[in-house]
C-alpha cells in the first residue's frame, strides 16, 4: 500500500480497526493507539529499539493484538522544513515495515511533539524527570496520532 496523506487515510482504513501512533526514536519507539471511532489517541507503551527485525516483530504484536488497520508515523522535520538524517531513517523503517506487511500508512511532522508533551507534563501534572522519562514517547507518539485524528475528523 502507498503512503497516503491523513485525509485518505481513513478511505483505505478496514471498517473497526484503529489507529497505532509511532514516535520513532533512536533508542525507543513510543506507540499510542486510537480509538475504534477515529477520535481520541491514548499513549500505549514503549519499544526498546534493537534490530529492525526484532523492532518489527515487537511492533506486529502490538498491530494484531490491538486489532490495528493503519500507522501514523511521526516524520522529524527540522525546524527549517527539511528533511535531514533523522527523517530519512524514519521513511525506511516505513518502507521496509510495508515491505513485510502491506497496510495504510501516513506521515505526520512531528516538530516540537516531544516539546510539547514534556511542557504538559511538567507544567500540569509536576511530573518528576524520572517519570517523564518512562512516559514521554509514548505520549508524543499520542500527540502525534491525535493531530491525524483532528484531520480525520474535520473531513
Amino acid at each position: 500500500m502507498a503512503i497516503r496523506n491523513p485525509v485518505d487515510l481513513k478511505a483505505d482504513l478496514p471498517r473497526g480497526r484503529r489507529l497505532l501512533g509511532i514516535d520513532l526514536g533512536t533508542k525507543t519507539i513510543g506507540l499510542a493507539l486510537s480509538d475504534a471511532l477515529l477520535m481520541g489517541a491514548t499513549p500505549l507503551s514503549t519499544i526498546k529499539r534493537t534490530k529492525f527485525t526484532k523492532d518489527a516483530e515487537e511492533l506486529f504484536k502490538v498491530i494484531d493484538a490491538r486489532e490495528v488497520g493503519g500507522l501514523v508515523l511521526g516524520l522529524p522535520v527540522e525546524m527549517s522544513g527539511e528533511e535531514g538524517k533523522r527523517a530519512q531513517s524514519t521513511r525506511q523503517f516505513a518502507a521496509n515495515i510495508l515491505a513485510i506487511r502491506d497496510m495504510p500508512l501516513c506521515f505526520w511532522d512531528e516538530r516540537l511533539s516531544t516539546a510539547a508533551v514534556e511542557r504538559v507534563m511538567i507544567e500540569d501534572f509536576d511530573m518528576s524527570r524520572k517519570k517523564r522519562a518512562e512516559k514521554i514517547d509514548s505520549h508524543a507518539a499520542a500527540f502525534i496520532l491525535q493531530g491525524v485524528l483532528d484531520v480525520i475528523g474535520r473531513g
